[in-house]
């Protein structure tokens, strides 16, 4: 069930994987941190950030955005510089890429990761395009 978290727990998200998110995510996390996407072809599981404000909080982000970027980071073809955000339970990812002219800032486009193939396929240009589109 999701739940909202304040800007610390995004800041501190963004510190540790050394970058800045899209403000749509920012928007959506600080809403609704940790929830799910249904599209056409999939059921999505949004990573939330971390948020130990308390227990029942910390239990139910652990499965939190930095962790399973740095999973995905491990796997062969995963796009380098690459934050996982979504998962659909059977290895594929939804992804955001650094924005080419600022490596530090994640661009809005979200891609799909195959985990197969470890190749990555442009989707939308935002996460609010993407949650429209459903």
């Amino acid at each position: 069930m999701p739940f909202p978290t304040t800007e610390s727990f995004l800041l501190r998200a963004e510190t540790e994987l050394q970058c800045v998110f899209p403000g749509d995510y920012r928007a959506c996390t600080l809403a609704s941190n940790g929830r799910e996407l249904s599209t056409a072809d999939a059921d999505w599981q949004v990573f939330p950030v971390f948020d130990d404000s308390d227990r029942k909080r910390a239990t139910r982000s652990a499965n939190h955005i930095v962790r399973e970027t740095a999973a995905a980071r491990q796997w062969r073809g995963f796009p380098i510089g690459g934050v996982a955000f979504a998962a659909n339970g059977g290895g594929d990812l939804l992804v955001f890429l650094p924005h080419e002219d600022d490596p530090g800032v994640l661009a809005p486009a979200v891609y799909f990761w195959d985990h197969q193939t470890g190749k990555s396929a442009y989707i939308a240009a935002s996460l609010s395009k993407l949650i429209h589109k459903i």
